[in-house]
């Protein structure tokens, strides 16, 4: 994964134009090495910088770095919408599930686009990179909220929330909304509600985890490859 140290404001810059073009390129010919160049294109980079291997550098995986980054910039969006409210939802079960609602409808600019990389990371080439992904996300909703918890709580706590924020996500991007409805997306909201409940729901999904497990620290050796700071 690339970090973001490694580029100059004038690179994040250019990242984020050539990702705003290409969302609007995904949407109709989906996340593809072709579509990428196009977006630069688009974005106005100079056929003679595309020939010197800028797309390389800024964006070294090609299509696996466009998709992290772009889930990236959604979770920080998410986190700095979290951050503004005043007041705060009261309670875990509250905050977490503003949270998967603000970041879900945070893609309904980019709704088909969202749909193209759901089927991009889906397959087997980009399998790991899309649970890497969601898994992250989950993660920045917990410390967002200043989870506290440690060991095998913490890693639970992530399987469970990347599991409810998955299903939610598929109904959402097969919800086909009612424009003239208050809420367009009440079956997907309702849906989520149904998923999550209360916190107790937590609970029984992390105690049914811990009983299909044979070794504990299998889990939490696999699961620690894959958590990142909340600042990253």
């Amino acid at each position: 994964m690339t970090d973001h140290a490694d580029f100059t404001a004038q690179d994040e810059n250019l990242r984020r134009d050539i990702l705003d073009a290409l969302l609007a390129e995904a949407a109709f010919d989906g996340f593809t090495d072709t579509s990428l160049e196009a977006a630069a294109k688009g974005a106005g980079v100079p056929a003679g910088q595309l020939q010197q291997g800028l797309l390389e550098r800024l964006f070294p995986r090609g299509i696996s770095d466009v998709l992290t980054y772009w889930s990236m910039e959604e979770d920080r969006a998410m986190v700095e919408a979290f951050d503004a409210l005043n007041p705060t939802p009261h309670g875990i079960t509250k905050k977490i599930t503003w949270l998967i609602r603000q970041r879900i409808e945070q893609l309904d600019w980019n709704r088909e686009a969202a749909r193209r990389a759901a089927t991009t990371l889906a397959l087997p080439i980009h399998g790991t990179l899309g649970a890497q992904l969601i898994w992250k996300t989950a993660d920045r909703m917990w410390r967002t909220i200043d989870d506290q918890s440690t060991d095998f709580n913490f890693y639970t706590k992530r399987a469970s929330l990347s599991a409810i924020y998955t299903s939610t996500l598929g109904r959402w991007m097969a919800d086909q909304g009612d424009a003239a409805a208050d809420e367009p997306y009440a079956e997907t909201w309702a849906f989520l509600d149904d998923r999550i409940g209360n916190l107790m729901q937590f609970e029984k999904a992390k105690g049914q985890i811990q009983k299909a497990l044979p070794n504990p620290s299998d889990l939490v050796g696999f699961l620690g490859k894959l958590r990142y700071g909340r600042g990253q």
